[in-house]
């Protein structure tokens, strides 16, 4: 399979066609090989537009939705960047074509290892891969410009938004139904405004679904 014409294509078909205009986006998607952080038997599928599973709840995320979450996260070519349950590493990988560093955490080793080993591969040297747990938001890297959840959440917990600097933005899906919306978070001080944007299906990460509700 002819692997680079089929990124050139998912570029064209999948990222342009989705009001996607940022250069630092498109350039990004058209440098990481995305068939790099799949397993092998899902390499031939690697340029779908879809999510792809690659175990303990994650996945790598559908090109679009990480195309249109990086624009609206407005990343600049000095920004301090963190990916939250980065899996794999392939979101990890993209930011860091656009971002100065990346901080890329999960909880899992073996999606740990691969990421490694993969960003290792693709040349992305500003990926520095952490293990510990995604719902705290690797304080010891911290504070970040951008912070990226590699995956839908039914909130954004509080403890991820101040792990912002000044200036920062949060971007992720927040999803408590069949669907879910692309959501901006800005700090400006000790205050942080919201914004929505785009619908988008994305599986809800493990750690970070809806408390259940107790009714008497």
């Amino acid at each position: 399979m002819d692997f680079m014409a089929a990124r050139r294509n998912m570029v064209a078909t999948q990222i342009k066609t989705s009001a996607v205009t940022d250069p630092l986006v498109i350039s990004a998607l058209e440098a990481v090989p995305r068939e790099a952080f799949v397993p092998p038997n899902q390499r031939p599928f690697a340029y779908i537009d879809e999510d792809l599973t690659v175990g303990k709840g994650r996945c790598v995320m559908e090109p679009a939705v990480l195309a249109r979450l990086l624009q609206l996260a407005n990343v600049q070519p000095d920004d301090r960047a963190l990916v939250v349950a980065a899996g794999t590493g392939y979101s990890a990988a993209v930011l860091a074509q656009m971002a100065r560093t990346v901080v890329a955490v999960d909880s899992d080793a073996a999606l740990l290892s691969h990421a490694r080993q993969a960003c290792a591969a693709v040349g992305a040297a500003a990926v520095t891969v952490v293990m510990g747990d995604p719902k705290l938001g690797c304080p010891e890297h911290g504070p970040f410009d951008v912070i990226l959840i590699d995956g839908a959440v039914a909130d954004i917990p509080a403890v991820l938004e101040a792990r912002l600097n000044d200036g920062g933005r949060l971007v992720a899906i927040v999803r408590r139904g069949s669907i879910g919306r692309a959501t901006l978070v800005t700090r400006a001080g000790e205050a942080y405004s919201r914004r929505e944007g785009f619908d988008a299906m994305t599986p809800v990460l493990p750690e970070f679904t809806q408390a259940p509700r107790f009714v008497f």
